[in-house]
């Protein structure tokens, strides 16, 4: 398996039989792979080789990746589902990826246009890493109704606020919305428990509080 940068960009990462022939993936997309790299260079990210492939991590923590694939040159978010997605970029790589997220390139000019926009995000992943925000818990994620995907989208700061509380009480708003039938009716509900989970607060928090005097 690939140990150095340079022997990354020039035989590939070494975990198939191709490495270091012309089919090697990495000689479909160099100028795409080297654009990417220069982002999280751009940010500040330390670069390194694991599983074979460009990482870039800050103190010691993968934060990105740059790898090649059939089908394009690949920048990985190694928490991507955690982070907010305003221009809709960051997709699974597959049914069973879990908090990873990628974004898949064909062209140099695709990536030169979302120049700022992928720096942006790169920033983002780094502070989210630095927030020390928990992962989010994927029984959870899988239950989510789509209007509150829709209020993550919409709302600013909401998606963050959520997935920062506690499991227990992220399952407890996910049953509560989940329990209505009307999408209107869990409209309503989201719309109501928007300042609790801002504050941090689980549903039944302010029932649990000791009582003044």
């Amino acid at each position: 398996m690939t140990t150095k940068i340079d022997v990354y960009f020039a035989a590939g990462c070494g975990r198939c039989a191709l490495g270091g022939t012309p089919q090697c993936k990495v000689h479909r997309w160099p100028e795409e792979l080297q654009y990417l790299r220069s982002l999280p260079l751009a940010c500040g990210l330390t670069e390194e080789v694991k599983w074979g492939v460009p990482c870039y991590t800050l103190n010691g923590k993968n934060i990105v990746s740059v790898s090649a694939l059939k089908e394009g040159a690949i920048l990985g978010f190694f928490k991507g589902g955690q982070l907010a997605d305003p221009d809709a970029l960051l997709t699974k790589q597959g049914e069973n990826s879990q908090t990873g997220r990628i974004i898949r390139f064909t062209e140099v000019s695709q990536i030169k246009r979302l120049t700022s926009t992928l720096k942006a995000y790169i920033r983002a992943a780094m502070a989210l890493e630095q927030s020390g925000q928990k992962p989010i818990n994927q029984s959870v994620v899988q239950n989510i109704p789509p209007e509150l995907e829709e209020a993550f989208t919409e709302k600013a700061g909401f998606k963050k606020a959520f997935y920062a509380l506690t499991p227990g009480r992220q399952r407890g708003y996910l049953l509560y919305f989940a329990a209505a039938k009307q999408a209107a009716t869990r409209k309503a509900r989201i719309e109501k428990c928007l300042q609790p989970i801002f504050d941090g607060k689980g549903m039944h928090d302010d029932y649990r509080a000791p009582r003044k005097g």
